[in-house]
Parts: structure tokens; C-alpha cells; sequence
């Protein structure tokens, strides 16, 4: 895959305002600063098209982004660490919920996982979810230029040993860019 042109589409806080001309959408997810709008960013070559922020949890809203005038990369609010009401919270779920239950164009779910960290109970919860609502689902290990050779094995071994039912998993580091061709490619299968 090729993305020539990425631009933002819209930002989406209720079910009732999801794109309605039935592109293709690929989904990333993630607990917050996992490292998903760098990730984003890199794929899109635009380097402040998805916002990123030191301060974990500002996603929001569902943020879609058009690519090639012919699909959507879809940003999803980051899952953990944020800040904020507990009915906030609430309406967060319930319209990820919806979105990831629902949504018939919705082709893959690329979950990110940060590569230095053990695996959360969010994390194992968000892809039994998917799996359970028979979501084709990707594992991205991000992060992974700060480890060490022998680290990175050892934690790949890991997130293999945790994780089941995925369709792909790859390393990927937004710094040098290891793992974007690769990425792009099997995303690409997707949208077939």
C-alpha cells in the first residue's frame, strides 16, 4: 500500500455521527501513550495529523482520517490512564462499544501494545471483545527501538504466549520507522 494523500475527516463523540459512505475503516486501539497517534502519524507521513500529546488520554472522541480518498484510519479514544469523570468514562465505553460491536465497514482492528510493558487486564479484555464479536484483529509491539536485541525476543515470546486469536503481529518503532512497509502491506490485505 501506497498512501498518497491523508487528511483529517471528522471527529465523532455519538454513534449517530459515524461516516456514512461505507469506506473501508481500519481501526487502532490501545491503552493511553501507547504510542498510537505516532504510529498514525508515521503511516500517514504527516507528522501532526493525529495529535500527540505527553499527556496520556487525549483522544476523546473517535477521530477519522481519509486516506487515498478511498478508506479511513480511525483513531480510538485511548484506553486507561485518563483523567477524567467517571461518566466520561462511561460514554467513552459505550460508544467504543458501539462502534466496535456495529460497524459493518470496520475491516480491522489494529491493537497496540507498548513492547516495554507487561500486557494489561484492559489490553487481554479489549481483544477477547473483538474476538468474541469476530473482529479481524492486528497486534502492533510499539516502541520497540528502546529495547535491546535480547529484550525485544524475550518480549515478542511474551505477547505470542498472552495473545491468541489475531490475524498478524509486527514490531514497529515510529522513531526509525522498522516495521512501516510491512504494516502497510498487510493492512493493504484488508481492504481488498
Amino acid at each position: 500500500m501506497k498512501i498518497e494523500s491523508a487528511a483529517f475527516y471528522k471527529s465523532v463523540t455519538h454513534l449517530a455521527d459515524l461516516p456514512k459512505n461505507n469506506f473501508p475503516e481500519i481501526a487502532f486501539a490501545g491503552r493511553s501513550n501507547v504510542g498510537k497517534s505516532s504510529l498514525l502519524n508515521t503511516l500517514m507521513g504527516h507528522k501532526g495529523l493525529a495529535r500527540t500529546s505527553a499527556t496520556p488520554g487525549k483522544t476523546r472522541e473517535i477521530n477519522f482520517f481519509i486516506i487515498n480518498s478511498k478508506f479511513y484510519f480511525v483513531d480510538l479514544p485511548g484506553y486507561g490512564y485518563a483523567k477524567v469523570s467517571k461518566s466520561l468514562k462511561e460514554e467513552w465505553a459505550k460508544l467504543l462499544e458501539g462502534y466496535l460491536k456495529n460497524r459493518e465497514s470496520l475491516k480491522l482492528v489494529v491493537m497496540l501494545v507498548d513492547s516495554r510493558h507487561p500486557t494489561t487486564e484492559l489490553d487481554i479484555e479489549m481483544q477477547a471483545f473483538l474476538s468474541f464479536y469476530g473482529r479481524h484483529l492486528a497486534i502492533v509491539r510499539t516502541k520497540t527501538d528502546k529495547l535491546n536485541q535480547s529484550m525485544q525476543s524475550k518480549a515478542k515470546r511474551e505477547t505470542e504466549r498472552i495473545y491468541s486469536d489475531y490475524d498478524f503481529m509486527i514490531d514497529f518503532s515510529a522513531k526509525n520507522g522498522k516495521g512501516k512497509k510491512e504494516l502497510l502491506k498487510q493492512l493493504d490485505g484488508f481492504l481488498k
